[in-house]
């Protein structure tokens, strides 16, 4: 028996392993897509022009996880996160059985975007890159980065716990406004985190290139700022709506000449 998920996925048992297979491949895309441009921009390869810069790395992962939402949310739901993954299942919307599965191929597809990157780019993209890893900037606490990642993982939850499971938002605004509010938190987060977002994310560079920088932070952040996410449209806003306008009092007719037709009665 299968249910519904994200973007009209279906959550049927049978589907596990293909929907898996394509969180697997959709987490690859994106981490390579993001940390291929963080890498450029470190090693200041260039394109045409100057090299790369944290404006372009945000704008790899937002357009890329556009296009993944249109192309893999009917099969998957395009979860490509592991916060997002159990945020949804701790509000009901995904299994807790499916999770496991999920949060493997997730992990294990960061993992392999990494070492493509590492192939593709050299060694000096895992020596003075880091594969593209998230690393607390300079002066920042361990405790500054778990916050900023609490944050901005509740920003980008936020947005898909809204527009991916409420038949009252437009299809087609799905996907950008996903894919804009994974720029903007990269955004937001980079100057103190790197803006992970995402424990595979963070984990899979960290591991291919032994950069394990307050992994802790980048692991419990998301996956609490999802949570509270999800918690907090599940069971506040999930059913509000904007309040009706008051309907239109009746007003008496106007005589042109003589003002109102109502007689008034003098005491």
């Amino acid at each position: 028996m299968s249910s519904s998920g994200l973007y009209g996925s279906e959550l049927g048992g049978g589907n596990t392993r293909r929907a898996a297979t394509a969180e697997l491949i959709g987490t690859f895309l994106l981490v390579f897509t993001g940390t291929a441009v963080a890498v450029s921009a470190a090693t200041g390869r260039t394109i045409a022009g100057q090299p790369s810069n944290s404006l372009a790395v945000a704008l790899a992962f937002g357009l890329v996880l556009v296009a993944l939402v249109s192309a893999l949310g009917h099969v998957s739901g395009a979860h490509l996160n592991p916060a997002v993954t159990v945020a949804l299942a701790l509000t009901r919307k995904f299994p807790w059985r499916t999770v496991p599965a999920y949060v493997v191929a997730q992990l294990v597809g960061a993992v392999l975007a990494s070492l493509l990157v590492w192939a593709v780019f050299g060694d000096q993209a895992r020596s003075t890159a880091s594969l593209g890893a998230t690393t607390p900037a300079n002066g920042a606490a361990a405790w500054q980065v778990l916050l900023v990642e609490v944050a901005i993982t509740f920003l980008l939850m936020f947005v898909i716990i809204s527009v991916a499971t409420d038949d009252r938002v437009a299809p087609a605004a799905v996907g950008p406004a996903v894919g804009f509010a994974l720029a903007a938190a990269v955004l937001i987060g980079g100057p103190v985190s790197g803006g992970a977002v995402n424990p595979a994310r963070a984990l899979g560079p960290m591991l291919v290139s032994g950069s394990l920088d307050a992994w802790w932070a980048y692991l419990v952040g998301p996956l609490v700022g999802a949570a509270l996410a999800a918690l907090v449209y599940d069971r506040f806003l999930a059913q509000a709506s904007a309040p009706e306008p008051e309907p239109e009092s009746a007003t008496p007719a106007v005589d042109p000449q003589w003002g109102p037709t109502e007689k008034v009665t003098q005491e």
